[in-house]
């Protein structure tokens, strides 16, 4: 797995692209940059076994190197699911179909190039869009959720993590600075995670836990509960 040092050289670049470059670097990124990243996949699979049925479609939107799908497949065999991953950077699903063609059960896993607000999804068992929704524009979202409700067939379950900010100003300054901390803990200096920070800007917008639980109520959902936080990292379970 190639390091993440895409900030570490580089000043003044513009907004942040899912682009080729951070591609070869994403699985490191992600690991490094997102606290309790392979918790939280691992959390994903045991809530999915317990909503899941036999043969059901899974998407993963938003699902860049194909990690959490891969890992899916080998984890619920017996299920004979059908996992589909859908990402609008080329570069990603590149990625994403070479780590597949590795996994021997590869035939129940399809990565489409494609913008997840546009692609048609089909009767799905489950949905997961694990720090994607915050890459959309927030008066977009409540439309995208109802499009995955729609989606899903009843008892189907939407597995949503989120960055998220605080109706605190002071306990949102407090959360940022322990997150900044657990960055430099996982060595990303200073200057890099304030370029990260800087090329983010306007493009990941994240809501509070309850405005992302408004919207998802607002989507059709009436059953959500929060399954999982680490300061203001959240995920939620929300059933159909």
């Amino acid at each position: 797995m190639a390091k993440d040092e895409f900030f570490k050289n580089r000043e003044g670049n513009g907004e942040f692209r899912f682009n080729r470059e951070v591609a070869e670097v994403f699985d490191d990124m992600l690991s490094r940059s997102v606290p309790c990243y392979s918790q939280v996949r691992e959390l994903t699979s045991q809530v999915l076994g317990c909503y899941l049925k036999k043969g059901d479609r899974v998407y993963d939107l938003g699902c860049s190197t194909g990690t959490t799908l891969i890992e899916l497949a080998a984890t619920h065999k017996d299920l004979d699911l059908n996992l589909i991953g859908i990402d609008n950077s080329a570069a990603m699903i590149e990625k994403a179909a070479l780590k597949a063609e590795m996994y021997s059960g590869k035939d129940n896993i399809t990565f489409i190039e494609g913008d997840i607000t546009e692609t048609p999804l089909d009767q799905a068992g489950a949905v997961i869009l694990n720090y994607t929704l915050q890459f959309l524009k927030p008066q977009n979202r409540t439309s995208f959720l109802n499009k995955i409700f729609q989606s899903l067939r009843p008892g189907g379950i939407l597995i949503l993590s989120e960055k998220t900010v605080s109706n605190s100003k002071e306990t949102n300054h407090n959360f940022t600075e322990l997150y900044h901390e657990f960055k430099r803990k996982q060595g990303y200096s200073d200057i890099e995670i304030s370029r990260k920070k800087e090329a983010l800007e306007n493009v990941l917008i994240p809501l509070t836990i309850d405005e992302n639980k408004t919207i998802l109520s607002e989507a059709g959902f009436k059953g959500f509960e929060t399954f999982f936080q680490w300061f203001n990292f959240v995920s939620i379970l929300a059933v159909k």
